[in-house]
């Protein structure tokens, strides 16, 4: 009697002890919101017309993944960008909604330039010297915040199961190319921009390094889809700067696929700080469609070759590394201020050093900013800052050949253009006028994405 009772115990600890350890479910919830700024509010950091007519509307739009960690929250935004201040506060009120921390939500803008940007803090400074207004609009931003937060947090209540993850990739014809052309001499001898194929050797030239797919990350009920994630690496601009708010050509290829297959469509843009569609676009209105259906068909192949495996809870994790990006040489805060101080300066001038000030006094202060990797069993979801180069998503590509990388930049916009050590001695717009971040900015990604791409210990 004795013995089995002893038997009958320790079944009973086994049992206990292995629902302890059991990967609960995972279940995921969609959000979406309008986030269209009034007539009259800038558009892409106060550098183009202000807002006179709304033709697509602007949506932020994410995903609630739940399982048996904290939610993990992923959001796009169709803004030119969010940064600095604006970026650690809509992620703190998104956590805060759903009940996470900040570090576990990635927040990234698709960089369309008929749309807005924000940042409270260089806001701020421009209000201090009498320019409020001419950056941002800092009430419609933190409206704007707080809506996204509360959809977050209410979609929680229509979760649903997720049991498979469905993988993807989809080839791109005739879409991104490389911004910079170099020479003989190993310089930039042409900046080709979006809208550059009006010129013949913007045309002629090479595509040079871009990444030409589309990457698929679907989520899926048994045999029912719930929602798709599309990554890919361009600046997503046709035609800009009239003050025609509208998501462009990348907006248009996710509404097409949404209204194919029925369910969220989130786009997130890659590591296109260098890469546009200028050798196929010269800016003619009747080359957004164009595009636009081009990079909808690599999302419809990648979605029609996708391989579906089981997701589980364990088979989820969520790695966070904070970065200080080395500020470039030549930026020193006294200067900055003086700048910014000067009534003489034009108001574009001084708009700079506000933002630049701002980023300069944010990493001398020691202030991180947060790289992450969501891991969804093989596949790996990077999440980077700034107007990151291509040659960083190609890198953590080739970093794990045998695992399924989406890289999505444009999170924190306060870098600006992040390019590789070699591109600064260069030159060209990117790195040779405007990126806030030294040379030195390559070894301390890359030493991030290496962490987060090694094998859980």
């Amino acid at each position: 009697m004795i013995f089995r009772l002893l038997f009958a115990l320790c079944v009973a600890t086994l049992v206990s002890t292995n629902s302890l350890f059991a990967a609960g479910p995972v279940r995921l919830s969609t959000f979406q919101v309008d986030v269209t700024p009034p007539l009259g509010s800038p558009l892409c950091n106060g550098n183009v017309t202000p807002v006179m007519e709304i033709t697509t509307p602007l949506t932020a739009r994410g995903i609630v993944l739940q399982y048996d960690e904290e939610p993990v929250v992923l959001c796009a935004f169709d803004w030119v960008g969010i940064a600095n201040e604006s970026y650690d506060e809509f992620r703190r009120a998104i956590a805060e909604a759903v009940g996470t921390t900040p570090e576990r939500v990635a927040v990234h803008t698709l960089h369309q330039h008929d749309a807005p940007g924000s940042d409270f803090a260089t806001e701020r400074l421009l209000r201090e010297v009498g320019l409020p207004g001419k950056y941002s609009n800092p009430d419609f931003d933190f409206e704007t915040m707080e809506a996204v937060a509360r959809a977050a947090g209410e979609s929680l209540k229509n979760a649903v199961p997720v049991t498979h993850i469905g993988l993807g990739k989809g080839r791109v014809e005739k879409v991104a190319s490389n911004r910079r052309i170099l020479g003989e001499n190993g310089k930039v001898v042409l900046q080709r921009q979006s809208s550059s194929g009006r010129l013949e050797a913007a045309r002629e030239a090479p595509e040079g390094t871009i990444d030409p797919d589309v990457r698929l990350v679907a989520f899926w009920n048994e045999d029912q889809p719930v929602a798709v994630l599309t990554y890919y690496a361009t600046h997503p601009q046709s035609y800009y700067g009239k003050g025609s708010v509208n998501w462009d050509f990348v907006g248009i290829a996710r509404e097409m696929r949404e209204e194919t297959l029925g369910i969220p469509c989130i786009h997130l843009d890659g590591a296109g700080g260098n890469v546009a569609a200028g050798k196929y676009n010269d800016g003619a209105k009747d080359k957004r469609p164009l595009l636009a259906s081009r990079l909808a068909e690599g999302m419809r192949s990648a979605w029609e070759t996708q391989e579906k495996t089981e997701l589980k809870s364990d088979m989820i994790d969520w790695r966070v590394v904070g970065v200080n990006l080395p500020v470039r040489e030549r930026l020193h805060e006294d200067e900055l201020e003086a700048k910014l101080n000067d009534e003489t300066n034009t108001t574009r001038v001084r708009m700079r050093a506000a933002r630049d000030l701002t980023f300069v006094r944010r990493m001398n202060a020691g202030h991180e900013i947060p790289v992450s990797c969501l891991e969804l069993g093989d596949a790996a979801l990077l999440h980077l800052p700034g107007e990151l180069f291509v040659e960083y998503q190609l890198a953590a590509q080739e970093m794990v050949p045998d695992r399924f990388v989406a890289v999505a930049a444009y999170g924190d916009y306060g870098p600006g253009y992040i390019g590789t050590e070699i591109a600064y001695s260069q030159g060209g717009y990117e790195t040779g006028q405007v990126s806030r971040v030294s040379p030195a900015v390559e070894g301390v990604l890359m030493s991030a994405i290496r962490k987060l791409l090694a094998p859980a210990e």
